[in-house]
């Protein structure tokens, strides 16, 4: 095995650390809201286009590169936030209209969204169907040359600021997942409303909020894929989603870590720097696991992609090693910057609280263990 980065990857990546450190090094996550500003300037240097072609707007780069850049920008950024919105926005959205989408669909789309101009939204979850995806009971009604849809979705990441909404409905509950659509609605589309943005413990320069469809009639071409189609949509969504969201986690575990051991190098306790005990420096040691390991796990998972093999257990395990090894990590900087690690001065407090929704997004870790023990054959 090769563990050597090309020469294009190694200039991706140090282009994206200058970019994140000039551009997005003060900022915090939470600390400021989301703004249009920042998203054109992430697209400007290609961040939404990585792993679209060049043809439709974007760079082309294969599933590895995009790894190397999302790891660099989390290492170099703290807006946790945004940069969640960007890989809801690239694997949510664009992923699914790239693989699915009309050529018609993909021309009007893709390029906006990866150029900035647009910001999309994937809108699944509802109040009474989160992790029982295909529970969802919004309804689609065909008429004429056009389908109406009526339900209420929630948790719609980058709804309030949305320009282009993927949204899921039924055109018959009794046929299960074989009666699911996929729709791209416009923002402007008559009868959707956008609710006010949702409150959240972490990621809070990423909005979220409900979506409201009443009646909410969009035309024929708007259907993402076939009629009846719908869940090879989200699973392919979702797949990619939980392949490759966490991706930007790996630089902010590297930086947590970090900074972390230069705390202990430097802070002193009765008489010795606190690197010095064992019991501090184990949890550094175990941070350091967690993030190789995740590492690894995440650039098999890449490789894998890239040789169009299946990836859908790795898909699972990557997703649920991540999340948890971000939250342990997380609480253990905490731990080892004690009292300061409490406060939102060194901005280890609110790196937990955004990692905590890892555990939840994308399908909780409970969900993950059951997609990788159905593919073990359990």
């Amino acid at each position: 095995m090769d563990f050597d980065w090309s020469d294009e990857q190694l200039a991706m990546r140090e282009s994206m650390i200058k970019f994140a450190t000039r551009e997005l090094g003060n900022a915090k996550s939470g600390a400021e809201p989301f703004t249009r500003e920042v998203w054109q300037r992430c697209a400007d240097v290609g961040i939404q286009g990585l792993a679209i072609p060049e043809e439709l707007g974007g760079q082309g780069a294969s599933a590895l590169t995009t790894i190397v850049a999302l790891e660099a920008l989390g290492y170099s950024c703290a807006d946790n936030g945004l940069l969640f919105s960007l890989n809801a926005h690239m694997w949510a959205v664009q992923h699914p209209i790239l693989e699915f989408g009309s050529p018609e669909q993909q021309r009007r789309y893709l390029p906006g969204l990866c150029s900035g101009a647009l910001v999309g939204a994937h809108a699944m979850s509802e109040p009474g169907s989160g992790s029982d995806a295909f529970a969802l009971t919004t309804a689609a009604v065909r008429d004429g040359d056009s389908f109406r849809i009526t339900g209420t979705k929630t948790f719609t990441t980058n709804a309030p600021v949305a320009d282009l909404l993927l949204v899921f409905a039924t055109l018959d509950r009794g046929r299960g997942m074989l009666g699911l659509c996929a729709f791209l609605v416009e923002r402007d589309t008559r009868g959707l409303e956008v609710g006010p943005a949702i409150r959240k413990m972490g990621l809070n320069s990423s909005p979220m909020s409900e979506v409201f469809l009443d009646d909410c009639r969009v035309p024929a071409a708007a259907l993402l894929g076939r009629a009846g189609r719908g869940a090879a949509v989200f699973n392919a969504a979702m797949e990619r989603e939980r392949s490759l969201i966490l991706a930007c986690t790996i630089g902010t575990m590297e930086r947590t870590l970090d900074e972390s051991v230069a705390y202990a190098r430097q802070r002193e306790q009765f008489g010795r720097h606190i690197g010095s005990f064992q019991t501090v420096s184990n949890r550094l040691v175990d941070m350091k696991l967690r993030l190789e390991t995740a590492r690894l796990l995440l650039y098999r998972l890449g490789w894998l992609i890239d040789q169009g093999r299946p990836s859908v257990l790795d898909a699972a395990l990557v997703k649920l090693h991540l999340g948890e090894s971000l939250v342990a990590s997380s609480l253990d900087a905490v731990r080892t910057l004690g009292g300061y690690g409490y406060t939102s001065e060194y901005g280890v407090e609110g790196t937990l609280r955004d990692a905590i929704g890892s555990l939840l997004y994308s399908g909780t870790s409970d969900i993950q263990r059951n997609l990788a023990a159905r593919q073990m054959g359990l």
